[in-house]
């Protein structure tokens, strides 16, 4: 059984402990097993987030891509990977010509400041990356406190 002594002398272990998160290495090595290591090309991809962001429970963010979304030529995946989460990937889609377009929207938490990548892979295998810096004002995932 445990003692409210022994509680009390465990609390000062308990500030030492911070939640988990992922480095910018972390997250290179996530979008690397995600793609297969394939070669990944700057552009086509469009990002809408707010660059600076008051609370970072429920941020929206809308990915666009380039793409005309024909039978031949369209987007099969659009992926995000954050580099201070606890987890770098963040979320996954699939698309077919049906979509219509090649544009998703959700709502991400952010732990802390930290650089957001968005991944379009279309249907010629090729990748296409984008990414954005955001400051997060009250973090997410850790409430108040810095990472």
């Amino acid at each position: 059984m445990t003692t409210r002594r022994q509680l009390l002398a465990a609390l000062p272990l308990l500030a030492l402990v911070r939640p988990a998160a992922a480095t910018p290495a972390e997250m290179t090595a996530a979008i690397a097993a995600y793609t297969n290591n394939a070669s990944i090309q700057r552009g086509r991809v469009q990002i809408d987030i707010a660059q600076l962001i008051d609370n970072g429970n429920a941020v929206p963010i809308t990915v666009r891509v380039d793409s005309p979304m024909t039978g031949q030529a369209h987007v099969t995946d659009i992926a995000i990977f954050n580099e201070k989460n606890p987890l770098p990937d963040v979320v996954r889609f699939k698309l077919t010509p049906l979509a219509g377009k090649p544009e998703i929207s959700t709502r991400i938490r952010l732990a802390t400041s930290q650089t957001l990548t968005a991944l379009a892979r279309t249907s010629d295998g090729q990748w296409w990356q984008q990414t954005v810096d955001v400051i997060v004002a009250l973090a997410a995932c850790v409430e108040g406190e810095p990472i």
